[in-house]
């Protein structure tokens, strides 16, 4: 063998360790590459997607293969760290996150990718539509209508009185929930105010702003930088006695007043359905993005007692949790 083959099948085997073991029955074993913000121990939505690959079948490095790269949350390695899982040539690439994704978006145009985002595909052009999608990506979206609307409400329900409510958001993180909160607030009554907030430096001066218009609630909505401050903005609340409210489950059981959004983690093992759908021949342009369409209610008991609420039997019969 010559020296530039032996460099070759050397570089080869460091891409693809497991590939040796890649063959059964005389077929190759999928090889699916995975692109993370964070890492394989730190990232809870990655778990639920190997979950769901289990429950449809395949056991890791016998029948599937999965080759990931962590940027460590450190978003200026994701460029390179794409570009690696394509020269690596995978059946498929799997990314999470809607600020990870347009990376390996941009490094391939043939190679399938599913996606689990939580902002909208369409508006930041990751898709041409949910239902038909039209090029190599899908995968799921935690983004549904009438969520924003529906969590003003319950509220409202709570805290009969509200009046002044202010929502934080990232304007680079494109999701429809602002606008919607907005307009449920002028249905309901409510003035909304926008506190925008691109990293993690603005989020002082937005908390500061929250005050400064009287706000009685305050709701995050939900994107990268939301869940890394997560712990800031509870404290921020409760400090401040602001009732707090979010889609997402772990923000009320770690100390928000109620969350109601999507089930993170099935949704989640659910993207495992597209991986294998294409992994049997399945084109990703004609796989619909799927949305959640089971939601759920929790509510902070402890909390809402914090506050001097008392929460009406309505939404206790309601929710799927009550934190006690």
């Amino acid at each position: 063998m010559r020296r530039r083959e032996v460099v070759a099948a050397i570089a080869g085997a460091a891409v693809w360790p497991l590939r040796v073991h890649a063959q059964r029955a005389g077929k190759p074993v999928p090889r699916v590459g995975v692109l993370l913000y964070g890492t394989t121990e730190t990232d809870p939505n990655y778990g639920s997607f190997r979950r769901g690959l289990r429950e449809l079948g395949y056991v890791e490095d016998q029948s599937i293969l999965l080759e990931a790269r962590s940027a460590e949350s450190r978003p200026e390695r994701l460029p390179q760290l794409a570009r690696e899982l394509v020269a690596a040539k995978p059946d498929l690439i799997y990314v999470l996150g809607g600020d990870v994704a347009p990376f390996v978006r941009a490094a391939t145009s043939t190679i399938p990718i599913v996606m689990a985002v939580s902002n909208d595909p369409v508006q930041s052009n990751l898709v041409a539509s949910l239902a038909r999608p039209g090029g190599n990506i899908t995968g799921v979206t935690f983004v549904s209508s009438d969520l924003a609307a529906k969590r003003l409400q319950f509220l409202r329900e709570l805290a009969p009185q509200l009046a002044r409510v202010a929502v934080l958001w990232n304007p680079d993180h494109v999701d429809p929930e602002y606008r919607e909160t907005q307009a449920a607030g002028k249905t309901l009554g409510i003035q909304v105010h926008s506190l925008e907030a691109r990293s993690r430096a603005d989020l002082e001066s937005a908390y500061q702003t929250a005050l400064s218009v009287g706000a009685e609630a305050l709701i995050p909505v939900s994107s990268r930088l939301m869940t890394l401050d997560r712990a800031g903005t509870i404290n921020f609340a409760d400090r401040h006695r602001l009732l707090l409210a979010t889609g997402w489950g772990p923000w009320a059981r770690e100390g928000a007043l109620l969350s109601y959004g999507p089930d993170l983690d099935e949704i989640t093992r659910r993207s495992a359905a597209h991986v294998d759908k294409i992994l049997h021949g399945a084109n990703p342009a004609d796989i619909p993005v799927e949305q959640p369409t089971r939601f759920q209610l929790l509510l902070n008991a402890k909390r809402a007692k914090a506050l001097g609420l008392t929460i009406p039997e309505k939404l206790l019969a309601l929710a799927d949790e009550v934190i006690e």
